[in-house]
């Protein structure tokens, strides 16, 4: 009904082939590299009431209201956190109302932020706007061995301490500024 005749010129020519790609590795079993994930996005007309969190990557051009708990967090030139914010690395070009922690924060001149930020490395360029405090939270040095001062003038003079009656201490800790009377952060990761 719809059948065309084929003329001269067309028999001459090979028929186009497409072939799709295959969905099984031609060896039968090796698996394929994953794709690499993309970041999840809260577009510039959408509001969010509640907290957010998880472990992948979260671009906001919206509006956030409450927390948010993510490894990799950027806010656009449109996005608004009003909230808390704890992440690994947190990039702002827009409005934050309230506290950030990270390890890494990066504010852009048309970052505005409202709150207290904890951090290991903070760069803020020309025309970032922040009020708050900056509070840099440094890993505890390792704890050194009091038993190794005390045995090397004798060996056997005195026992050591049983495990039980010292303090224990946890890596989260974060040792006071002698000078500051303000309480000091703990980090939350």
């Amino acid at each position: 009904m719809f059948s065309k005749q084929q003329t001269k010129s067309d028999q001459t020519k090979s028929p186009a082939k497409f072939d799709p790609p295959a969905l099984s590795p031609p060896d039968g079993g090796a698996p394929r590299k994953s794709t690499p994930k993309v970041a999840s996005l809260v577009a510039e007309n959408i509001t969010l009431e509640g907290s957010i969190s998880g472990e992948g990557e979260l671009h906001i051009d919206g509006v956030v209201r409450g927390d948010v708990r993510i490894a990799k967090l950027t806010i656009g030139d449109t996005g608004h956190v009003e909230g808390a914010i704890y992440a690994d690395v947190v990039e702002a070009r827009g409005r934050v109302i309230g506290s950030i922690t990270a390890k890494q924060v990066r504010l852009y001149g048309t970052s505005y932020v409202d709150g207290d930020i904890t951090h290991e490395q903070l760069a803020m360029e020309t025309g970032a706007f922040f009020q708050g405090r900056s509070l840099k939270f440094q890993r505890p040095p390792a704890p050194q061995p009091a038993a190794a001062s005390s045995s090397s003038a004798s060996p056997s003079a005195a026992p050591a301490k049983p495990a039980d009656q010292t303090p224990a201490k946890s890596s989260l800790d974060v040792p006071a500024a002698p000078s500051s009377s303000a309480p000091q952060p703990k980090p939350v990761f």
